[in-house]
Formats: structure tokens, C-alpha cells, sequence
């Protein structure tokens, strides 16, 4: 009988956002660009030869282990609240330093899938993933464009990240092509802010269309039903860290309401840096669709580009 877990969140990390593995990919791609017929196997060696030695945290890591204490909330006999799945393109032999570490870390991780080089996108559908987290960009596009589920490309491991702490999951997401369409977004691109707020407050009672993170939201508001005590004191903490601000603010809010979605906190910023009020946050990770939020936030927080589908006018202006 197959496992169900509609009613658990499940997100799959890329061993390279779970770990910092930088000098290894860089081992790789030297090899690769002098000769690349050896690459692969200098790749393998130097795995094999470091394959007991701890790794750094990656972006993820301190997401995850806050993920799974969630777990210490299940009822006896029910499912879990949370599933973490490592999805990596190494081989099972190249992954065993990978596993070595889950273990060090103590981390309940009990589902992996190792691929010896090939993309992990074509899985993710099997393990019922909601949000994928990963250093490939590419894999991420693909990702997006099959809205198999949420995705996004982590940047590297702020300095203080094994600082988060891990008693509380705090999550922040950006709005506008994150968690809601590109449709406004794309109004203040072409027509600008005076056009864009007119629109939204002609239609603040009408909710915003769901992006590519809409479903994650409602699956974590889901699970936020399955822990115990009220909504105000959950082990979760969502934030909405967006530039609008009024008049545009009021539909964000109606359309929460509208999907059924308690949101701790919301900050509607009208253009004011958004790092700061992250790093006051401190989430365990902050999505967004912009680089120039993310190249200021992800020194001081962990952070996730959501990347726009292939046919988005958004991709195709290279915004």
C-alpha cells in the first residue's frame, strides 16, 4: 500500500543546498574544463577519500532540522507533519558522504534518490514533493514550468547560519510572482506605479491569481491546522515581506483571507530595503524573484531565487 502524504509537507533538498559542497563542485569543474574525460573520476575520488570528514551547513540545512522537529507534534500513529527527502545528483557511491553527514547531523532523513549525474526534476512527482531547494538553476526552471511544485535556487550559506535557531520554522516570502501571479507585476513593469496602484485598488476585492508558491502557503497553513494550540502560537511563523504598500496592500490581505491563510506578519515596504527587515525576521529562509532583493538579503539570511517560467515576459525582459 502506497505511503499518503497529502496532509504531510514534504520538501526535497539538493545535497548541494543541504551541505556547502563548493570545494568539491569546484574540484569538478576545473577537472571538467582541463579534461573532461577525468573529471568524473577526480569528482569520485576525492568523495571517496573525504568520505567520513563532516560538511559545512548548507542553506538549507538549518531549514530542515527546524522542519523535522515539527515532527515531535504528530499524534501517535498518524503521519508526519514533515518529510525532508535528499535529491542529488551524485552516485549512491559519490552520496555516501552525503548520508554520513544526515547521520552526523542527527537529521531524521530517511528518503533519498541519487542519480549519478542525471537531473532529479523527473522524481520529484514520485516523492510528492511541495517545494524543491536547489543549487541547479536549470533543474529549478524545469521545475517551474511543470508546476510539479514550488522551487527555487538557494544562494550560498550566510556566515551566521548555524546561529538560526531551531525551536520555530519562520519562513518569509516575497508576493508579487511568488506567492501571487506576475500579473500586477507585470502591470507596474509597463505601465509603472501610479497605473499599478490604481489597478490594485479597483480591484482589491477581487483575489489576486495564485503563483507559483500559492500552494506551498495553503499546504503549510494545512499543517499549521495539524499542530496543537492556536494559530497565534505555532511552532510556524509565516512572513510577506513585499514593496507594495498602499494602496496595494489591502487585496494581498483580502486574498489571504480568501485561500484560508493565516499569516503572522506582513511588511509592505514601498521600495524600502527589504534586508533589514529580514535580518530582523531571521527566517530560515526568504524566497523572492528579484535579484536586487536577494543580493541584499542572502548575506545576512538564508534566501531562494523563484525562478519566472521560460515563457514569462518577466524571463524573457531578464528581469
Amino acid at each position: 500500500m502506497a505511503l499518503d502524504l497529502s496532509d504531510t509537507l514534504v520538501v526535497a533538498i539538493s545535497s548541494t543546498a543541504l551541505f556547502d559542497l563548493e570545494e568539491s563542485q569546484r574540484l569538478f569543474e576545473r577537472e571538467r574544463q582541463s579534461d573532461p574525460d577525468r573529471a568524473i573520476e577526480s569528482y569520485r575520488a576525492h568523495m571517496l577519500a573525504h568520505e567520513d570528514e563532516p560538511l559545512p551547513a548548507g542553506t538549507g540545512l538549518p531549514l530542515a532540522r527546524a522542519l523535522l522537529r515539527l515532527n515531535a507534534f504528530a499524534e501517535n500513529g498518524r503521519r508526519p507533519l514533515v518529510e525532508v527527502v535528499v535529491m542529488s545528483r551524485n552516485s549512491p557511491e559519490t552520496g555516501l558522504r552525503v548520508l554520513h553527514n544526515i547521520r552526523h547531523q542527527q537529521l531524521a532523513i530517511s528518503r533519498s534518490a541519487f542519480t549519478g549525474g542525471e537531473s532529479v526534476v523527473d522524481y520529484l512527482a514520485a516523492f510528492g514533493v511541495d517545494l524543491f531547494l536547489t543549487t541547479n538553476a536549470e533543474d529549478a526552471r524545469r521545475v517551474i514550468d511543470s508546476r510539479v511544485c514550488a522551487a527555487a535556487i538557494v544562494a550560498a550559506p550566510p556566515p551566521e547560519i548555524e546561529r538560526l535557531p531551531d525551536d520555530q520554522v519562520r519562513i518569509a516570502f516575497d508576493g508579487d510572482a511568488v506567492l501571487f501571479d506576475e500579473s500586477s507585476e507585470l502591470v507596474y513593469k509597463r505601465e509603472g506605479l501610479a497605473a499599478f496602484h490604481d489597478a490594485e485598488r479597483s480591484a482589491e476585492d477581487t483575489p489576486l491569481a495564485e503563483g507559483p508558491y500559492a500552494n506551498l502557503l495553503k499546504k503549510i497553513a494545512h499543517l499549521q491546522d495539524r499542530l496543537p494550540g492556536r494559530v497565534e502560537y505555532s511552532p510556524i511563523r509565516i512572513a510577506i515581506v513585499t514593496a507594495r504598500n498602499s494602496p496595494a496592500d489591502v487585496r494581498v490581505i483580502k486574498t489571504l483571507r480568501e485561500w484560508g491563510v493565516y499569516v503572522d506578519e506582513a511588511f509592505f515596504l514601498g521600495g524600502v530595503d527589504k534586508s533589514q527587515v529580514l535580518a530582523a525576521f531571521k527566517p530560515h529562509i526568504f524566497f523572492d524573484d528579484q535579484d536586487v532583493h536577494l543580493d541584499a538579503a542572502s548575506p545576512l539570511v538564508p534566501a531562494g531565487k523563484v525562478p519566472y517560467r521560460s515563457d514569462s515576459p518577466l524571463a524573457r525582459s531578464g528581469k
